[in-house]
């Protein structure tokens, strides 16, 4: 059975063989050598212990074994959100994302590219996985988390334009279980008011 390429990102080939997803830091030839192989290597050993430490707290892919450009983990059959969140239940979903984000936040995690991309809702369980912690880092700033949520909002805008106003008001639903949700979602307004005029919530 050979591996089947399931994306190719700017930083990384998203391979899948049987039941494991392969994540393959690719060499950029713009780059030094040494510099390339020192960054991917710190990039690929970030995000598998940021995605270790995630996975004690939310659905998220297990990792199973990695290596210096690459990371195996589980494969999740499920439904990608991008693709999909119109036509579920996106009220209680959005809501579920929330939650999610709010534990994350709540344990200093910014998962740094929250898109509907990055959800996955699984099929036997309908649990909600979030994937893609490569521009994730861990931060206790206020600031971080609101562009954290920030992120999600515009992905939503862009992605699922007819529903993002109510998916995003069941997010911050769920994010008010948050410790700091209070001080995160004042934050969030003044990094909106940064650009152009948004709806208040």
């Amino acid at each position: 059975m050979q591996e089947k390429l399931l994306a190719q990102g700017a930083e990384a080939q998203i391979l899948l063989y049987k039941n494991t997803v392969k994540k393959l830091r690719t060499k950029k030839s713009y780059r030094i050598k040494e510099l390339d192989e020192k960054i991917r290597k710190q990039r690929t050993k970030k995000e598998a212990n940021l995605l270790e430490k995630a996975s004690k707290l939310i659905p998220t892919p297990n990792v199973i074994k990695t290596s210096i450009y690459e990371i195996d983990m589980q494969f999740i059959n499920g439904k990608k959100l991008s693709e999909h969140l119109d036509k579920l239940n996106y009220k209680e979903i959005s809501n579920q994302i929330g939650k999610q984000i709010a534990i994350l936040h709540d344990n200093d995690i910014i998962h740094g590219d929250l898109t509907t991309s990055n959800m996955i809702l699984e099929n036997k369980t309908n649990k909600l996985y979030f994937i893609d912690f490569g521009l994730g880092f861990t931060s206790h700033k206020i600031e971080d988390k609101a562009v954290d949520l920030h992120l999600i909002k515009e992905a939503l805008e862009a992605k699922h334009f007819n529903i993002s106003n109510e998916c995003f008001k069941a997010i911050i639903e769920g994010y008010k279980s948050s410790k700091n949700a209070h001080q995160v979602i004042e934050r969030l307004r003044k990094v909106e008011s940064r650009g152009r005029y948004k709806e208040q919530y």
